[in-house]
């Protein structure tokens, strides 16, 4: 028999009755040729019984259309008869599509609710949005270790707006750009002790600068952004991912220069670290490349480490990096930081690396590692 195109959806003892009166056959008599109980025959006719795949292949058998036919047409009249699915179902797999509800609801960011209204419009809040079609927008510029790419993830987009939240509340001067160049010097004094580094945040809110901690959700690989609340309310943010006294410093530097150069106050910048190198510049954006070699000039000028470099390669002696740390009046770790970039040797003398979390986030408003701020509406 010639395949069958449905050209509408009925039910498939419809089709069954139509065969068996093309036939000639009774329901008995097609019943005996299946080997089925004839309940089982009135069943399937009358529509109170779908087709198994059993059936399938015993009609397929004794009638000619191929039992996937009978399976496909059983299946579209089913699909036909239940009931639509909860409208609910759309919007919340729409959101989680969009929006890390999960990790952000770990965090305490959104409250849990198993009503999608009433997380959309905790999602609208928190991303200052007036819909979920609505890309949530902030100017930035933000650093982070992946390749280089248009658009933040979710879960980065997530932290930054988190940042945002909590430093629209931060108590700071008015800024200038001249309090935070003369701030450079205090600044740059902290970096000779693990311990100096809890009064950045201080220092940088006299400056008019608003520093915030916000730890990153696992595998966002994200360390800092630099954004602006208005053209005169720069933001600082950091994860404090690495905690090394090293990373902590060349990511604070960074994110100086990039409100130093006003980057971020009006466009997206992603400054993508390819490897904990520093990456390929070829790959970096302008204003990254501005951002690494200031930061890299901050932590040692680079005439400086240029020459011990060239002194002491390749026998890096604790004498001489203490030696040359205390000349330029920093802590060891930052030595050692900068000479592994150089480098590319990440095994060199890392118990100087001391670690500064705990140190900095006891002093700024910090959320995440055991703290937790509440939710800001």
């Amino acid at each position: 028999m010639t395949a069958r195109v449905l050209a509408e959806v009925f039910p498939p003892g419809d089709f069954l009755r139509e065969e068996l009166e093309a036939r000639g056959w009774t329901q008995s008599e097609f019943a005996e040729i299946i080997g089925r109980p004839l309940p089982a025959v009135n069943q399937i006719i009358a529509g109170k019984r779908g087709i198994s795949p059993t059936t399938a292949k015993e009609l397929e058998a004794a009638l000619g259309p191929s039992a996937r036919f009978w399976m496909n047409l059983d299946m579209a009249w089913r699909l036909q008869q239940a009931e639509p699915a909860p409208a609910r179902i759309k919007k919340v797999a729409r959101i989680r599509a969009h929006y890390p509800v999960r990790e952000m609801t770990r965090r305490g960011w959104l409250e849990a609710s198993g009503s999608p209204d009433v997380m959309e419009a905790q999602l609208l809040r928190f991303f200052a949005i007036r819909s979920l079609d609505e890309k949530p927008e902030l100017p930035h510029v933000v650093r982070r270790t992946s390749r280089p790419a248009a658009d933040l993830t979710p879960l980065q987009t997530a932290w930054l707006f988190r940042v945002k939240q909590l430093a629209e509340v931060v108590q700071a001067a008015d800024f200038s750009l001249k309090k935070l160049r003369d701030s450079i010097e205090p600044l740059r004094a902290l970096m000779i002790a693990p311990e100096e580094a809890r009064h950045v945040p201080r220092v940088l809110s006299e400056a008019g600068v608003r520093f915030v901690v916000v730890e990153p959700f696992p595998g966002s690989k994200i360390d800092g952004v630099c954004f602006w609340l208005s053209k005169t309310q720069p933001v600082i943010g950091m994860t404090l991912r690495f905690d090394r006294i090293d990373n902590f410093w060349f990511v604070l530097w960074h994110e100086i220069k990039h409100v130093l150069e006003r980057h971020g106050q009006s466009t997206v910048i992603v400054d993508s670290d390819l490897d904990s190198s520093g990456g390929n510049e070829d790959e970096q954006s302008d204003e990254e490349r501005i951002a690494n070699r200031a930061a890299t000039e901050f932590c040692i000028p680079r005439v400086e480490l240029d020459d011990f470099v060239a002194r002491t390669h390749p026998i890096f002696s604790r004498r001489r990096v203490e030696g040359f740390a205390e000349l330029q009046q920093v802590h060891p770790g930052i030595v050692v930081g900068q000479l592994q970039r150089r480098l590319g040797r990440y095994d060199v003398l890392r118990s100087y690396l001391a670690k500064v979390r705990d140190i900095v986030a006891s002093s700024a408003i910090t959320d995440g590692y055991g703290r937790t701020v509440p939710v800001l509406v």
